[in-house]
């Protein structure tokens, strides 16, 4: 019997946007990742000693990137805030950040869940959310959370339609890793195969009458994103400065870039297609959040 509590229609305002050095949108896989580890890490501190939050599905009813195009302008421009005027009446400089409002259902499997603490978790859970941070944004609401489950012993079809029923309607953030490989194996190098499937071809045509039409495409169909999905090290681990935990041996990293897509759920064929989950290489310096079905 696997269990998963559902988090639904959670609305956060002023997400991180930035999901990493070079992407703006949908927040990283590591932002949501990190929101549950601290979930973790507060029931914990709570008494539920045992219990571990280890995989993690995304669901998103709602996005509003805070950016804005005017007429007769080539690109978007961010939508930032501003700190106060300082004693001398100027606005003081400031780092523009990449803000979204969104509203998502997060379904997160648990393990070491003991039945006897599922009406007080649930309680609890519910109380600390509302004074959590998600993805560096500020939680407006939240829909009561329950506890789901899903008996591998029995038929899956049957069991996994409700449960996906339950992220509708909404758009299931899936990983697509394969699809860069296989540009990789064409001769592509890395950011160009991602920019492969992101770029958009406009090619006109004219006919015997002079009249020309243009016609959009991409390489493949899909709502294709770009999205943050953890970090490689490049440096070795060890010890820097003034570094906040002194236990822990630090490194230096960079963040790691490959397509995602976003599907109605009810496309979802497996529990384990939806799922995401940590994935640490430690021979090439890998530390990643990547689909069940999805191996390196």
């Amino acid at each position: 019997m696997r269990n998963f509590l559902l988090i639904p229609h959670l609305k956060i305002q002023n997400a991180n946007a930035m999901s990493s050095p070079y992407t703006i949108g949908f927040p990283a896989m590591t932002a949501w990742f990190g929101a549950v580890h601290a979930l973790q890490r507060k029931l914990q501190a709570q008494g539920y000693t045992k219990i571990v939050l280890d995989k993690v599905a995304v669901s998103c009813h709602h996005f509003d990137l805070q950016t804005y195009k005017g007429r007769g302008d080539f690109v978007h421009s961010i939508v930032g805030t501003a700190n106060p005027l300082d004693k001398d009446g100027n606005r003081p400089a400031f780092i523009e950040e990449a803000r979204c409002h969104l509203e998502v259902s997060l379904l997160i499997e648990c393990q070491n869940l003991d039945p006897d603490e599922e009406k007080r978790l649930l309680v609890d859970v519910q109380k600390l959310i509302l004074s959590m941070k998600f993805a560096s944004g500020d939680v407006l609401a939240v829909k009561n959370c329950s506890l789901q489950y899903f008996d591998e012993d029995k038929d899956q079809n049957q069991q996994l339609k409700p449960l996906l029923n339950k992220l509708m309607l909404g758009h299931v953030l899936i990983e697509r890793r394969d699809l860069v490989i296989e540009s990789m194996n064409e001769g592509k190098d890395a950011l160009d195969a991602v920019l492969d499937y992101l770029k958009v071809t406009h090619s006109s045509a004219q006919d015997e009458n002079g009249k020309v039409t243009w016609s959009s495409k991409r390489k493949t169909t899909g709502w294709l994103v770009p999205i943050a999905v953890g970090f490689q090290g490049i440096s070795e681990l060890g010890q820097a400065k003034n570094q906040r935990d002194a236990n822990t041996p630090h490194r230096f990293a960079e963040s790691v870039i490959t397509l995602g897509e976003f599907i109605m759920p009810y496309r979802i064929e497996s529990l384990d297609q939806l799922l995401w989950k940590y994935h640490i290489d430690l021979e090439d310096n890998l530390y990643l959040c990547q689909n069940l079905t999805t191996t390196i």
